[in-house]
């Protein structure tokens, strides 16, 4: 009887163990909700400003020589 009784009980926590670790030992992944941004509608870059820009580089890398 007391074999028996022994079993049982070894049983219990091995079945309980299981259980336990059912889900496995990994941290739960949360998933952050997206956020969508809307840029405001705004007009393409002036060309005057691309213009100088270049002028600048070059001017920059004519003086680096």
């Amino acid at each position: 009887m007391r074999l028996t009784t022994t079993l049982a009980a070894a049983a219990v926590i091995a079945v309980s163990g299981v259980a336990a670790n059912a889900g496995g030992l990994q941290t739960s992944v949360v998933e952050v909700p997206a956020v969508m941004m809307d840029t405001p509608a705004t007009g393409s870059i002036n060309s005057g400003y691309v213009v100088l820009g270049l002028l600048a580089a070059l001017v920059a890398a004519s003086g680096s020589f």
